[in-house]
């Protein structure tokens, strides 16, 4: 799948296109943001036992098959350069999990306290870190497009000393 990804952005090795060409910053972000919801989904997917999984209750269930499909979404939509606006959803993405990891481990969730203080269990543990990087990777590159978007409405010149 991650080749598929990077073949369809016209990405080789080491960051050159196939025609030996340098690739763009924001290409590889797209790329790398792209992985990284993979990535997201699938720790998701592990954690709830496979698909259709048997996480319970069944809000907790829903929530991850609803962050899964959002995930995939999200990487189909920076491979697709439909950049801002998978920037944007790629930072609930990570957020969402992040908060959910702090909720069911700390005071548990309605129904749901089988992981209340399991702050090192290792699958958690690497979710963290996908979804931390993820995160600021999103929300730096967010914010890059929309600076981006902002139109120049006027120029300011230094005032010009009188000719005499």
């Amino acid at each position: 799948m991650a080749i598929t990804v990077v073949q369809s952005l016209g990405m080789g090795a080491f960051g050159m296109s196939s025609g030996g060409e340098p690739v763009s910053t924001s290409a590889m972000a797209r790329v790398t943001g792209a992985l990284l919801c993979l990535i997201v989904a699938g720790i998701h997917v592990i954690d709830q036992g496979g698909f259709p999984g048997d996480k319970g209750p069944d809000y907790v269930a829903i929530g991850y098959y609803v962050l899964e499909g959002v995930a995939i979404l999200t990487a189909i939509a920076l491979a697709a350069d439909l950049a801002r606006l998978g920037w944007f959803v790629a930072i609930g993405v990570a957020l969402g999990p992040l908060v959910g990891y702090v909720l069911s481990r700390g005071p548990g969730l309605p129904g749901y306290t089988d992981d209340i203080g399991n702050w090192t269990e290792p699958l958690g543990l690497a979710s963290l870190l996908v979804e931390a990087m993820l995160l600021v990777l999103a929300s730096m590159m967010f914010v890059r497009s929309l600076r981006r978007a902002q139109p120049v409405t006027h120029v300011i010149s230094a005032p010009q000393p009188p000719s005499f």
